[in-house]
């Protein structure tokens, strides 16, 4: 068996994938810490080959996480992000400061449609663009859906957005508190990845297909103006490409992976954002 590792500084994703038939068997998520304990947080190791590991938490978590798994499995990969990979050129000036998370996004868009805007929705939006040719060009970060209604301290943090309630609905004017936080920060949200998207494909001279994942993407997703496609697995997906290990990944079939959405032309989306520039 296969366990793939996505930590995040809040949460830690897991999913144990079959190293012949390269199914999905489990998965589940726990609180990121510095301590991790197998069976509970991770799947009973004595089940495990190999494992793959994408992690933005402290230093301290990812060492004490590894020093556990060396223990007891025959192999341990862990991601870093690069100059470059598998065909794409790593837009920042100091690569190795890109978001591990955010290079497997890229890489896995790049493997599947050959250049795309990725958006992760996560205690950050982290959106990504990488051209045709596999040139990254760098990317933004914004506060995520919770730390945008942490940081007004109203009280309301506790309160999720519906992610079933339309986007009509949560563009509206709030009639209550916590509505008007919930549809204040919302609107923030899907704004900014609209704008920037129709922006960067306006200098670019390119429409890129946009990729969502995160566990907020289905919310932010009902409020995305141009054709996009949840990848919930993006970030696992990096981690086959770059460390193919079943007959599958080294075909190049990443799992879960979409049908690539066809952007509309980028003259649409350059009138769109002229009218915008308008009101």
């Amino acid at each position: 068996m296969i366990l793939d590792l996505d930590i995040g500084n809040t949460l830690s994703k897991w999913r144990l994938k079959d190293s012949a038939s390269s199914e999905i068997r489990s998965r589940g998520a726990v609180w990121t810490r510095e301590e991790w304990r197998p069976g509970a947080d991770i799947p009973d190791l004595d089940i495990v080959d190999t494992v793959r590991i994408s992690s933005v938490a402290r230093r301290s978590v990812l060492a004490q996480t590894e020093q556990l798994l060396k223990d007891r499995v025959r192999a341990v990969h862990v991601a870093r992000s690069s100059r470059e990979a598998l065909g794409v050129t790593n837009g920042y000036v100091e690569p190795e400061r890109l978001g591990v998370d955010r290079w497997m996004g890229a890489l896995a868009g790049y493997q599947l449609a050959g250049g795309s805007c990725t958006v992760d929705c996560g205690s950050a939006i982290t959106i990504d663009f990488v051209l045709p040719g596999g040139r990254h060009l760098g990317g933004y970060i914004l506060p995520g859906l919770r730390l945008m209604k942490e940081s007004l301290k109203l009280g309301t943090r506790n309160v999720a957005i519906d992610p079933d309630s339309e986007a009509d609905e949560l563009l509206a004017p709030g009639r209550r508190t916590v509505e008007a936080v919930n549809h204040g920060i919302y609107m923030a949200a899907v704004s900014a990845v609209n704008r920037i998207y129709s922006e960067v494909c306006d200098r670019e001279g390119v429409a890129l297909p946009m990729l969502v994942t995160g566990g907020d993407a289905r919310v932010v997703s009902r409020g995305i103006r141009v054709p996009h496609a949840i990848w919930p697995d993006m970030v696992y997906a990096g981690l086959e490409a770059c460390f193919p290990l079943t007959a599958a990944e080294r075909a190049g079939r990443m799992a879960g992976a979409p049908v690539p959405p066809k952007p509309v032309a980028l003259e649409k989306i350059r009138a769109g954002l002229a009218f915008s520039m308008l009101l």
